[in-house]
């Protein structure tokens, strides 16, 4: 089952997005979803919110979110970002254009 999570980073911009996607590709950039080294996402936005940033997306699992999670994790970790704690709930619907 398809889950959404979303991930608010306090006081961060699009420098820290930037940084994470750099380095979780190791300097390839995200123009697709091949450009991730796990596959299993089916939808990425992110933007500037009050106070902060937000990110959210739609994975086709919880197991392809957590093996992610093992690559993004530490990335966040070395940025100062150990403690942000994603919301994640199931999709009921999830519709793609």
């Amino acid at each position: 089952m398809a889950v959404i999570v979303s991930f608010d980073f306090p006081g961060a911009g699009r420098e820290l997005c930037d940084e994470v996607i750099a380095r979780v590709t190791r300097g390839r950039g995200f123009t697709c979803f091949a450009d991730l080294p796990n596959t299993g996402l089916l939808s990425h936005a992110a933007g500037p919110v009050d106070g902060g940033f937000r990110v959210t997306e739609v994975w086709e699992s919880e197991e392809a979110l957590a093996t992610h999670a093992r690559t993004f994790a530490p990335v966040l970790a070395d940025l100062g970002h150990a403690d942000v704690e994603p919301t994640v709930f199931p999709a009921h619907h999830f519709v793609v254009r």
